[in-house]
């Protein structure tokens, strides 16, 4: 028997604050997530990310605005009466607890009969893949295992919404990669809600259907996951979307919401992002693996050096005014070699303002 998420429309966010003494945490973020949504959190620390989930889960009140689960208002209610599921960075679980046991503490504190608790335990441990490790202490499990039980933990109580704060980020790649599949599946599975935080870009592509970038406590841009890898709105966006170089130069045409910009001795041309005029100061933002040795003119820089990587090396290159690039190369370049550096310009986005 499947576990089935409880039934509800939207989790909507009203002008959502959060002020700790003059530092303004989260500042008016309104937000509504449909139910059966994978919705991902993305930011680097400190924008903001983890402050919402837990403003969500009731772990910390609200300054300003309100929490909405559909025409209910649940901000000021209890964590335990609000009834998600959380799943942890550190996975919070009780290590005198064989796995059945924790993945029925829930059940137990809600008072729940134990033909009843044993019943949702198996289809949670079943879930997840666990169904042999019930009677084994957290201490004799692996990472992801434990990660597993957190998992199985959360969705046993067949909560509206789970919430997941980088559930991940104490695993090693190769578990990482295989739990991001998991996590999802389960998702797609239970048909439930799931709102995730994380720093990663690659995990917040791989898992949602619509990514949030945070910074600064704000939310610079909603959007589907390809829309935002290739559309990001503003220059921040687009650099914690994987556009690590960016270039400064100025506009010296736009036409058809493509400019060419010039760049010290070099030009380059690019999509328009927002409003960029002639004349202007303006940004260039292109993705490493985008950047490469050209004989067709581009960027003109410095090997600083190369690294191999197996199928190419990866170069780290400077430019004449200080502007460090990376690029990807088909062969090995010796430091203090000159280099021009160019890409296709549908792969290159120009963002007005001089300043980054």
């Amino acid at each position: 028997m499947t576990i089935h998420a409880a039934n509800f429309r939207e989790l909507r966010l009203d002008r959502l604050s959060r002020d700790f003494g003059t530092h303004n945490a989260l500042k008016d973020v309104s937000l509504t997530i449909k139910k059966g949504e994978f919705i991902a959190l993305l930011g680097p620390s400190g924008c903001g990310k983890s402050t919402t989930l837990n403003l969500i889960a009731g772990l910390l009140p609200a300054t300003g605005g309100g929490i909405w689960l559909d025409d209910k208002r649940i901000d000021p209610l209890r964590p335990e009466e609000r009834g998600f599921g959380m799943v942890f960075q550190n996975y919070a679980l009780f290590p005198h607890m064989n796995v059945r046991r924790n993945i029925g503490f829930g059940l137990k504190m809600r008072g729940l009969p134990k033909a009843e608790i044993d019943k949702r335990v198996d289809e949670a441990a079943a879930l997840v893949h666990l169904q042999s490790q019930v009677d084994k202490l957290p201490g004799q499990l692996s990472g992801g295992q434990q990660q597993r039980v957190a998992i199985a933990r959360a969705i046993v109580v067949e909560p509206p919404l789970v919430l997941m704060d980088e559930p991940l980020s104490n695993l090693d790649a190769k578990l990482r990669l295989e739990m991001r599949a998991e996590i999802r599946r389960i998702h797609n599975t239970l048909g439930a809600t799931t709102i995730y935080v994380t720093h990663d870009q690659e995990e917040a592509l791989s898992l949602a259907d619509r990514i949030v970038v945070m910074r600064d406590g704000e939310v610079r841009q909603v959007g589907g996951p390809e829309d935002l890898f290739s559309r990001p709105d503003h220059l921040d966006v687009a650099e914690f979307m994987g556009f690590r170089n960016v270039v400064a130069g100025r506009v010296t045409s736009v036409e058809g919401g493509v400019a060419q910009v010039s760049v010290g001795p070099a030009s380059v041309t690019g999509r328009v992002r927002g409003t960029v005029a002639a004349g202007a100061a303006c940004h260039v933002a292109i993705r490493p693996e985008d950047l490469n040795p050209s004989t067709e003119g581009g960027l003109k820089a410095t090997i600083i050096s190369t690294e191999f990587r197996g199928r190419e090396f990866v170069g780290f290159a400077r430019m004449e005014d200080g502007t460090n690039l990376s690029f990807l190369a088909h062969t090995k370049l010796e430091p203090g070699t000159n280099v021009t550096l160019g890409a296709d310009p549908e792969r290159v986005l120009v963002f007005g303002g001089g300043a980054a």
